[in-house]
């Protein structure tokens, strides 16, 4: 997005900014679809639940993954607003619940939508039969997912070693297990995973078509390199999906959808889509260091420094002799510390903005109201 575009909206709007670009959504959801065809992707609506974002993405085709039951009832409540209630004909092809703990209030009230869930122990097929006994079942299987920048094998999944018994529980209550899912970890760079993954993945099945259970669906969960890493990364990882998927599974399985396969990705659709513009508010020399205090912070629009591993970065719309700044939030806490190394102008003056690209994943989506101050105002272009 260009410069000159942010001011504008600055001056419209004010600042902390978020601006979403729905072009760059967009042409990221047709950069999936296009390097992986038989995949069906299932929007992540944790990384942001913003509705502009979800209505962006299924007028492209996308499908979604949720994790409460708000969530569930955005993105259905919105397609239902959108006029196309008619596709929910059959709900597994619009939204899959891949929360594999879910209290029973929640099942509850899942109930009456028939709905695609994941589990992962014995104890929650026991909660699907009593309170939600019309869900189709995932089964979600722990892969290695050593490389990745935030790894979930610690908290999701029954051992491979496990799976078909919980497979067998689940039949054997009068529940139907759909198909099997994994994660391999948020920012995956090491693709062997994957391939690790699916291998599993192929001898669950195969053990399952032995026994008369015909498991269809294969989610391949998320962690897909988004496009602020190597451009040529996930177009790698792609090639190796669609190879390993098509010798395990069978071209022709996939292609005619007797084996159905799910993704994803949310971070990666999304990441890349949002700026936002910061004022400085105050500044200050520490041990030699230009410090810039900006009118947002780690409780805010930066919460991904905290809860998601993320490093932000900032440019200025003003030039200047370049050094090596730190950029800090606007709470009284000094752990609001966005990042401590940038390279910026040390020239710099209170009423100065400051931007932030690639930081449209899971940045507003858990923001507070720490120390009562509001969040960001959210503007969509291209919309």
């Amino acid at each position: 997005m260009k410069k000159s575009q942010l001011l504008e909206l600055v001056a419209e709007n004010g600042t902390p900014l978020f601006v979403i670009d729905h072009e760059e959504i967009r042409k990221e959801y047709g950069r999936f679809k296009k390097k992986l065809p038989h995949v069906q992707a299932y929007y992540a609506v944790k990384a942001n639940p913003e509705d502009t974002i979800i209505e962006t993405l299924f007028k492209e085709g996308a499908s979604f993954d949720v994790a409460s039951f708000p969530e569930f009832m955005k993105v259905h409540r919105l397609i239902e607003h959108l006029g196309e209630k008619e596709r929910f004909n059959f709900i597994y092809d619009k939204i899959i619940f891949s929360n594999t703990i879910k209290d029973n209030e929640t099942l509850q009230k899942l109930k009456p939508y028939k709905p695609l869930v994941t589990y992962d122990n014995p104890d929650e097929v026991e909660k699907i039969k009593k309170h939600c006994d019309t869900a189709g079942l995932v089964l979600r299987v722990k892969v290695p997912d050593t490389g990745s920048q935030v790894e979930f094998g610690s908290k999701f999944g029954v051992a491979p070693s496990e799976a078909m018994e919980l497979i067998n529980f689940a039949f054997k209550r009068g529940l139907n297990v759909e198909g099997l899912s994994f994660h391999v970890g948020s920012q995956c760079q090491n693709f062997d995973n994957y391939i690790d993954a699916l291998g599993i993945l192929h001898e669950v099945c195969g053990e399952g078509g032995k026994r008369g259970y015909n498991l269809r669906i294969i989610d391949i969960g998320g962690g897909f390199p988004a496009a602020y890493y190597q451009q040529d990364s996930f177009d790698k990882l792609a090639g190796i999906i669609n190879s390993e998927t098509e010798r395990l599974f069978g071209r022709e399985k996939i292609a005619e959808k007797e084996i159905e396969l799910l993704a994803e990705p949310g971070r990666f659709l999304v990441a890349n889509s949002s700026v936002l513009v910061s004022e400085i508010i105050g500044r200050q020399r520490r041990d030699g260091k230009r410090f810039y205090h900006i009118n947002d912070s780690v409780y805010h629009t930066f919460s991904g420094v905290v809860f998601d591993h993320q490093k932000y970065h900032f440019k200025s719309f003003k030039p200047g002799k370049i050094e090596e700044c730190a950029v800090v939030g606007r709470t009284c806490d000094s752990f609001d510390k966005i990042s401590l190394s940038e390279m910026l102008p040390g020239n710099l003056k209170v009423g100065d903005l400051l931007y932030t690209e690639n930081i449209g994943a899971y940045s507003i989506a858990s923001s507070s109201s720490f120390n009562g101050f509001s969040s960001a105002k959210v503007v969509n272009v291209n919309f």
